[in-house]
């Protein structure tokens, strides 16, 4: 029973990494691919370490990973925040967003007049430098 047990907290581990990495490859940004990455990412581990720590039935084992666990549900969402802020900051696009209702609130890199350009656009690294006419060299 306790084998089932483990290889269902395996299987269901390792299909919610399996989501995380279709999400890193199939959705359109970098705030879609962060969440997808953190909440699939983080349930995927934890199954997965919990059906390891079910399966040995050690207390060493068990222990070390429920403090892996706690440890990942703990520093996976703020550090998924810090980096989403950053790329808020930076100007990274924002796949079909109309109205950016943090722009009054935090401010934030843009094409308006005096802010700072974004460094990304939906089609790659933006180009770098002045606009204007290519120098003749």
């Amino acid at each position: 029973m306790r084998t089932w047990l483990a290889g269902g907290l395996m299987l269901s581990g390792a299909l919610f990494m399996a989501l995380a990495a279709l999400g890193l490859a199939r959705l359109p940004d970098l705030f879609c691919r962060m969440q997808a990455a953190a909440k699939s990412g983080t349930a995927g581990a934890g199954l997965l370490l919990l059906g390891t720590a079910v399966y040995f039935e050690d207390t060493q084992v068990a222990t070390r990973a429920l403090s892996v666990v706690a440890f990942l549900f703990l520093t996976a969402p703020v550090a998924a925040h810090l980096l989403a802020r950053a790329g808020y900051n930076l100007g990274v696009s924002l796949f079909r967003t109309r109205t950016d209702e943090l722009r009054e609130r935090f401010g934030r890199g843009g094409a308006e007049p005096g802010g700072t350009p974004p460094l990304f656009t939906p089609d790659g690294p933006a180009p770098s430098g002045p606009p204007g006419p290519p120098s003749a060299s």
